[in-house]
């Protein structure tokens, strides 16, 4: 049996305008999606009103009128006054007991066993607030230097508050010491360290290595030797702060004469009289004068503080987005409004084989002083360097030629990026704060190129 041929029957593909039309549609959205997805897309910032607060920490040497007392015998010593306190001339600061005697009948007598005062416990937490705010672990002889301030405290609080009610006892009993008064009015201090005395002028780089930092402080009740410093005055509410200076904060302090510093350890904001002294070792250091407040630093040599520099208030920037552009200076009197036209421009020279022509060519003011106009430099700018401009209603020529640069970033609201100028009020390592409401300059809320690197001028913007 004969098999059946099959017939193939091939249908005509019908090519119409519309499908070729979609078909180059549809390409191009491919194309599109894929140069968009591979695309490095354009970072952008928002522009906010924003502000600066630079605060820079030192730590300084205090300076003080101190005068140290020493002893003429040898004996056991015991404090009638307070650390901090102000003594008059004639005020009983300490006794000396060279029998010990004295040291027996406190021990023999309950009465003696005074504890501490809600003022006692308050001045010790202030102590320890204070350390607990400028300890660093690099420096951890402080902690020596903490624990000798505080059992002196407590020793002396003690034998304050002891003597004051057996000292009429001990009289009746006969028991003998030598009481020693303040040759001078000042505030008393037991810490006693060597920089007594010290000038401003004196002081070096070695002054602020703490490595071998010691204060004598003489505990109430030791036996102490005949010739030993045993505390100090402090005669005048005038002190200084001395601290090193580099090359950046030289050059920002140069020319302050006040400086607002804040003490965190002592919750402490004051005004010093600032100025710039060159130590004993040629290099420079900052000196703080106060005329209060000495007293919260008595029994302190080393002191950390913070500069508050001037809060600056405008518009917020990253550094990262900003850039430097050129532009030639066109005199201002030189500008015309364009015919009809509300445009701004100027009138340049043309040559043609007529002759010489002026025309009028707009131009886009990017910044602009009393003198001058900055205007574009560019290979799409209006002029290029030897054109003329004509002077209206005169005769007067100038030649494009002169420039100079402003500090910008690239604005991106209308989708493509545009040079803005911006003026820098202050700054720190990642923020910019610019003057708001200038002529050409920026607005709050207005978007920039996060990285000015990343585009250039008149760059498609892809968000």
């Amino acid at each position: 049996m004969a098999k059946k041929k099959k017939k193939v029957v091939r249908y005509p593909i019908n090519l119409n305008v519309g499908i070729i039309i979609f078909a180059i549609i549809f390409v191009y959205m491919l194309f599109s999606v894929y140069s968009y997805i591979k695309k490095d897309k354009v970072q952008f910032y928002q522009v906010v009103e924003g502000n600066i607060v630079n605060d820079h920490q030192h730590t300084g040497i205090i300076l003080r009128q101190e005068q140290v007392e020493y002893t003429d015998r040898s004996g056991y010593i015991n404090y009638y006054i307070r650390e901090g306190k102000r003594a008059s001339v004639g005020t009983r600061i300490y006794s000396i007991d060279e029998t010990g005697s004295m040291a027996t009948f406190m021990a023999d007598n309950p009465e003696a066993n005074v504890t501490l005062t809600d003022a006692n416990l308050a001045e010790i937490k202030r102590q320890l607030s204070a350390f607990s705010g400028s300890y660093t672990s690099q420096d951890f002889s402080q902690v020596y230097n903490l624990q000798y301030s505080l059992e002196a405290a407590v020793l002396e609080y003690v034998n304050f508050n002891s003597l004051g009610n057996l000292d009429i006892l001990m009289q009746q009993t006969g028991i003998t010491f030598q009481q020693v008064k303040s040759p001078v009015s000042g505030v008393v201090s037991y810490a006693v360290d060597g920089f007594e005395g010290m000038t401003a002028q004196q002081i070096t780089a070695e002054s602020f290595n703490r490595t071998g930092y010691t204060k004598a402080i003489t505990k109430a009740g030791n036996l102490i030797e005949r010739g030993e410093s045993v505390y100090k005055l402090v005669t005048s509410d005038d002190w200084s702060i001395v601290f090193p200076l580099d090359e950046k904060r030289l050059s920002e302090y140069s020319g302050q004469t006040s400086l607002r510093v804040r003490f965190s350890s002592n919750d402490l904001e004051a005004d010093g009289a600032f100025s710039v002294i060159t130590g004993a070792d040629g290099l420079s250091y900052g000196k703080l004068d106060f005329n209060q407040y000495m007293v919260q630093f008595v029994s302190d040599r080393y002191v950390t503080f913070e500069v508050d520099t001037t809060r600056t208030d405008g518009l917020k920037i990253p550094v990262t987005a900003v850039t430097t552009k050129d532009f030639y200076l066109v005199p201002v009197e030189y500008m015309i409004q364009g015919g009809d036209s509300s445009s701004t421009g100027f009138m340049k020279e043309v040559y043609t084989e007529q002759g010489t022509l002026s025309e009028f060519v707009p131009a886009t003011i990017y910044y602009s002083t009393e003198d001058f106009y900055y205007v574009d430099m560019g290979e799409n700018g209006p002029f290029k360097a030897g054109d003329y401009i004509i002077k209206p209603d005169s005769q007067e020529r100038y030649q494009i030629g002169s420039s100079a640069s402003l500090e910008g970033v690239y604005n991106i609201n209308k989708g493509y990026a545009v040079f803005k100028q911006i003026e820098i009020l202050n700054s720190n390592e990642e923020y910019y704060t610019i003057r708001k409401g200038t002529d050409y300059g920026l607005s709050v809320y207005d978007h920039i190129v996060l990285n000015a690197d990343t585009v250039y001028e008149g760059e498609l913007i892809y968000k």
